[in-house]
């Protein structure tokens, strides 16, 4: 009899759970939200596993966040006929990344590198912990790890609301605004719609972010907050100087192996555009970065289509110019012989 009791319970308990959870997936499809994937160190992994493939058939793409939203991978494949391994990590400078691959004997393939002035000249510690801890996490992986990473991702595939930028407890909470107490500084939440995160690591914008004026306005308010909280000055002198030479180093590691390098600049508008020129003039930073690591270079401005392109909350592209912008990104870097590969 007690038995049959607990069996009960047991099935009840696993009754209420799947009805909440399919009641929680039901209202947060009701609301236009998709199944997208957590763009975390585990989904990151898994693409770092496929930087070996041999050069004729991929290119790896390493920045922030600006070439994940640019770089369109299925319209990249069509016309270039290989694959796209997104290696790129948000809010982070990529040099880290750089260095994870240049110190790597058995990666000699073609790299694309997208410069962020701000972030990628950064000597601020939390501009590289994402890149810290993805590439520890690569090396150290737990066989369990691993299982449970394979598990997500299944998961993730079929379940709108496991996306932990925007159902987890953390950011419900922080969707409340709560002012910040005087002298404490909270990184404000981003709308839900801003950034959808596919299996290939590629990050775009939703319909519902790019149609909703509110949330266009608010992600602008986010930006400029981050610009006028950010009282680090841009780094000159010497400091440069020594980042450049580790930049020369690393390239040149690379480019020893037989593999490929190259610099690209992607397409900012507005405010930030504005400050991101007066903070780093392309003569002083990207001029100077090409010449110091003797590598080719590929500046959005360069381009009267993408010097014109408008990123609708100053910093991204939209899905549709992410398309035009990745034609004309396959086409310059063929130019360059690129592609002589294949």
């Amino acid at each position: 009899m007690h038995s049959k009791i607990l069996l009960r319970t047991a099935l009840l308990a696993m009754l209420i759970f799947l009805l909440l959870t399919a009641s929680w997936e039901i209202f947060w499809r009701s609301r236009g939200f998709i199944p997208t994937f957590n763009d975390d160190k585990a989904l990151w992994v898994e693409k770092r596993k496929e930087a070996y493939a041999d050069i004729r058939n991929a290119t790896v793409f390493i920045g922030s966040s600006r070439i994940k939203f640019d770089l369109d991978i299925p319209t990249w494949k069509k016309e270039t006929g290989e694959q796209a391994i997104q290696l790129s990590l948000v809010g982070t400078s990529p040099i880290l990344l750089l260095k994870d691959l240049a110190e790597d004997e058995n990666f000699k393939g073609k790299l694309v590198v997208d410069v962020t002035e701000v972030l990628f000249f950064s000597q601020n510690p939390a501009f590289r912990k994402s890149a810290i801890e993805a590439t520890s996490y690569y090396k150290k992986q737990s066989l369990s790890e691993k299982f449970s990473s394979k598990l997500h991702l299944a998961l993730e595939s079929k379940l709108a609301f496991l996306e932990e930028r925007r159902f987890s407890l953390n950011t419900l909470l922080a969707d409340l605004e709560v002012p910040d107490r005087p002298g404490v500084f909270s990184f404000p939440a981003f709308p839900k719609g801003f950034e959808w995160t596919t299996r290939d690591r590629q990050t775009y914008m939703s319909d519902m972010f790019l149609s909703n004026p509110s949330d266009l306005d608010r992600q602008t308010a986010i930006w400029g907050k981050l610009i006028m909280g950010d009282k680090t000055p841009p780094v000159t002198g010497d400091a440069l100087d020594k980042i450049l030479l580790e930049l020369k180093t690393y390239a040149d590691k690379i480019r020893a192996r037989g593999g490929r390098i190259i610099f690209i600049r992607t397409p900012s508008s507005g405010p930030m555009e504005e400050g991101e020129k007066q903070a780093y003039p392309k003569e002083k930073y990207w001029d100077r970065l090409l010449q110091f690591t003797q590598a080719e270079g590929i500046h959005y401005e360069d381009e009267p289509q993408t010097a014109a392109m408008i990123c609708p909350e100053w910093s991204h592209l939209s899905p549709a110019d992410a398309v035009v912008y990745t034609k004309i990104l396959a086409r310059q870097l063929a130019e360059r012989g690129w592609f002589v590969y294949q």
